[in-house]
């Protein structure tokens, strides 16, 4: 393979990290298993048009991305749209897809398991065109995000503490809208606290993630308008990782997935992947199966 890897040098592992280093690190494992490696360390707000470039420059090669989800969003998109295969290198903080791709965590260990690889055939999903590996959500997660952004933390459990703190502010004034959904073809009315829908339903472990993502669905998750000790029990399921056994919680799982906001108004936020956006007045979520190219281990490692 003619591997091009893109490193954001602001992601969450490679802040601490002699990231020069690593690329040399990299290029020599790879090259051990008859691979070329080269790679670019950019900022991460130059991070989208160096995937671009690299892609553009190696349309017979793999992309390589190492950052945080926000950077693998990013590259995904890039790698679907051109149908370059995809190289997740785990280098954030919750690290979500490439858990589902059962990748391992711990870098020299990421790239020995990748650079023996095989190339496989995962989903991607769109909101109005825009794609994503993980997760669309509205309501309580932007609010939770805005507000966990203003926080310090510098480890998954950090991140997880910043945000239930985040959620336990949003608990005071907990956000409801009406929303026309029409799932598959079938049409509903509700008023609702948050909406979720992921790229494959997610698993049964503590964090909400696919546990394989060649299913060919979404999973839609429905919080109706909540009372406030509703509220506090959702915050404590999620927190322990029990969030399924929540009545308050509807999961569906779909194809497609249409969203009508009749009331919008304002500065609304939703998340793709962690990332705030814009939100539109009418939503159209898609899954493409089988739509994207990733090397996975060649065997899954141990969680």
């Amino acid at each position: 393979m003619q591997v091009h890897a893109v490193f954001n040098r602001d992601g969450g592992t490679f802040r601490t990290l002699d990231i020069a280093a690593f690329a040399l690190k990299a290029k020599e494992i790879f090259e051990q298993h008859g691979h070329t490696f080269q790679s670019d360390i950019v900022a991460g707000k130059d991070i989208v048009k160096a995937l671009e470039n690299a892609a553009a420059r190696d349309r017979d090669g793999v992309l390589m991305a190492g950052g945080g989800d926000g950077t693998i969003s990013a590259a995904a998109a890039v790698a679907w749209k051109t149908g370059i295969p995809l190289v997740v290198l785990p280098a954030g903080t919750m690290n979500l897809f490439a858990r589902s791709l059962k990748i391992p965590l711990e870098l020299n260990a990421a790239l020995e398991s990748l650079a023996s690889g095989v190339i496989s055939a995962a989903d991607i999903s769109t909101a109005n065109e825009r794609a994503f590996v993980h997760q669309f959500a509205i309501g309580f997660q932007p609010r939770m995000i805005k507000l966990r952004n203003t926080l310090e933390y510098s480890s998954q459990w950090g991140k997880r503490l910043a945000s239930m703190r985040a959620f336990a502010k949003v608990i005071g004034r907990p956000p409801r809208f009406a929303v026309r959904l029409t799932i598959d073809g079938a049409s509903t009315e509700r008023t609702v606290s948050a909406i979720s829908v992921s790229n494959n339903p997610y698993g049964r472990g503590l964090l909400p993630i696919a546990d394989s993502l060649d299913q060919g669905k979404l999973g839609v998750y429905i919080a109706d308008r909540i009372s406030l000790p509703s509220l506090a029990k959702l915050a404590a399921t999620v927190l322990m990782g029990s969030w399924r056994n929540n009545n308050d919680v509807d999961e569906i799982l779909a194809g497609e997935v249409d969203l009508h906001f009749p009331h919008l108004h304002g500065r609304k936020r939703a998340t793709i992947d962690g990332e705030l956006i814009p939100l539109e007045r009418d939503v159209v979520i898609k899954v493409h199966a089988g739509a994207l190219r990733v090397l996975v281990p060649a065997e899954p490692s141990p969680k």
